[in-house]
């Protein structure tokens, strides 16, 4: 019986060794087998180059150049060279003499440690490189990486974004066209394999495999670099000259909705990104939210007009004084009234009174209708990544005095390219279309072109002219006629809005603003201007009017077209 027992013992012990041999040797051979090949290979990631970023005219606005990484290794290098070498790079690092020990410290509390290895600075330059190679230093090395490099310096700032460093230390766009586009712009990396031996270092007859990376996609933008260069430049004159908070513009095709060009101060520089305020990454003409103010008259009045509630020469039989409603009083911006104004006079004059009129007539129901089908309340789709699109309040929450002050955009909030949208649907005959930045996404072998794309009809064709005809008059015979170019039919529309702070508006701070599009009769952009706060004077007429102005008689110019009057 014992010796049965031994048997059945000696059974089992061989049966399992068996099963642990099948496990080992055929259940988990493929998972052995990489583990194996994992301890005598090393893998090398190759960064893929990001995609570049082009104007128009293929002028380079983004592309990138060579970036080091400086590197130690602290078992190589003595006590002594390591405490030297922390201040001589640290002299290299650093402009500002009182941060030089703080840096040298940091560096030294690297070399410090009990690694082979240590990264001691990224994002090195090529001038940075060779100083600290004519260090002649020993036990330091470089790994060659990409950095991003922007040719036109702080130019088209919030247009372009930045790249900056994801949770894990690698590159990742972020804002604008390198937010937006990060998934073409960033490529896909590439690595290469190789044999190495006990120490790690290469075998030189040993295997060696590699997977070539795959760079990322081109841009070319719809933005015109000489438009955009004077956009910039009127902008920043505008700014100290009436003493504003900030300023923005965007030009616009109505016709396509390309983008032509768009810029806001204060701005940053992309490349020294992190020395700047992250209130200032932001696009304001996608991110901001404002309220239109007298601008937004003209696309009240298209609405009326196109559902034939009222015609050009309709008379207001309630703009002989203030219009009392709901307890409130609705008065002129001069407290100057027209008994028996006309429509026509009632956007040359900008008159509240008329309207609220106007806004009557067309009622609450086709009111918010007109804002849906103006695009309103929904994202434009630009290609920006920062776009906000603030909700439209619901019908059913509005009330007779909300529909009077909207009628004179007040108490209603939109963003900059909104409104530039909705504006240019009066401009092309009466279609919304989708803004465009970006023309074209290529890579080595093919291109992709963004057709221009239309969302809506929003007005009729014949509405659209009468309505230009109307915002002619408004330029010609406005408070801002003293600063148009002579001789140029341009449609247009001032805007005085005053910002709500805590509960009410306040009277002395102000976005100005004018919106416009030339030549009238067949526009080649539509034109956005918007002041934060000018202190010179708080009215549109005074303060965008002139810088659209400006920037219109240089587009002139630019495109050839003589005066016609």
């Amino acid at each position: 019986m014992r010796i049965y027992l031994i048997k059945i013992f000696f059974l089992i012990f061989f049966f399992s060794i068996l099963a642990r041999l099948f496990y080992w040797q055929v259940v988990k051979a493929d998972f052995l087998q990489a583990k194996g090949e994992n301890q005598h290979f090393k893998d090398t990631a190759v960064e893929a180059e990001r995609g570049k970023i082009f104007f128009s005219d293929k002028a380079i606005l983004a592309t990138s150049n060579p970036s080091f990484s400086l590197y130690g290794l602290p078992k190589v290098i003595t006590q002594e060279e390591k405490l030297k070498m922390s201040y001589l790079l640290a002299k290299i690092f650093v402009d500002d003499s009182s941060q030089i020990d703080a840096e040298a410290k940091n560096i030294l509390n690297s070399l410090q440690q009990d690694l082979y290895w240590v990264p001691i600075k990224k994002g090195l330059d090529q001038k940075t490189k060779k100083k600290i190679e004519d260090l002649n230093l020993i036990g330091i090395g470089f790994n060659t990486a990409s950095g991003r490099f922007y040719p036109e310096g702080s130019s088209s700032a919030h247009l372009l974004g930045f790249v900056g460093s994801d949770a894990k230390g690698g590159q990742k766009g972020y804002f604008g066209l390198e937010g937006f586009y990060e998934g073409e712009l960033k490529g896909m990396p590439g690595f290469l394999r190789h044999e190495k031996d006990a120490l790690g270092l290469p075998i030189l007859i040993g295997k060696f495999l590699t997977n070539k990376a795959n760079n990322g996609k081109d841009l070319v933008l719809n933005i015109d670099r000489s438009i955009q260069f004077t956009v910039e430049e009127v902008l920043k004159q505008g700014l100290e000259k009436y003493g504003a908070k900030a300023v923005s513009a965007v030009v616009m095709d109505p016709k396509t909705g390309a983008i032509l060009a768009l810029a806001s101060f204060p701005s940053y520089d992309p490349i020294k990104y992190f020395s700047f305020s992250s209130d200032y990454y932001k696009n304001p003409i996608v991110a901001d939210t404002y309220e239109p103010g007298s601008t937004f008259k003209v696309l009240v009045m298209a609405a009326a007009l196109n559902e034939e509630l009222v015609e050009p020469d309709t008379t207001c039989d309630i703009c002989n004084g203030p219009v009392q409603l709901g307890g409130f009083a609705i008065r002129t911006w001069n407290n100057k009234y027209y008994p028996d104004t006309t429509m026509k006079d009632v956007i040359i004059h900008s008159d509240n009174t008329g309207m609220v009129f106007t806004g009557m007539k067309l009622g609450l129901d086709k009111f918010h209708e007109y804002l849906e089908n103006y695009g309103f309340g929904e994202p434009s789709d630009i290609d920006l990544q920062d776009e906000s699109s603030p909700d439209l309040r619901p019908k059913d929450e509005w009330r007779e005095i909300d529909l009077a002050t909207a009628s004179f955009g007040q108490g209603i909030a939109i963003t900059p390219i909104q409104m530039v949208r909705a504006v240019a649907s009066i401009a092309n005959g009466g279609y919304l279309m989708e803004p465009h930045v970006v023309r074209e996404i290529k890579d080595e072998k093919n291109t992709f072109e963004i057709k221009p794309k239309m969302i809506r009809q929003v007005i009729k064709e014949n509405t659209a002219k009468i309505m230009t005809e109307m915002m002619v008059k408004a330029v010609d015979e406005g408070e801002a006629k003293w600063a148009k170019p002579k001789g140029f039919k341009i449609a247009g529309k001032t805007g005085t809005a005053q910002i709500p702070v805590a509960g009410h508006y306040d009277p002395n701070k102000t976005i100005a603003s004018f919106v416009g599009f030339a030549p009238a009769d067949d526009p080649k952009f539509v034109m956005l201007v918007l002041y934060n706060q000018p202190s010179s004077s708080i009215f549109g007429s005074e303060t965008a009017a002139p810088t659209f102005f400006e920037i219109a008689k240089e587009l002139f110019v630019y495109y050839k077209i003589a005066p016609t009057e």
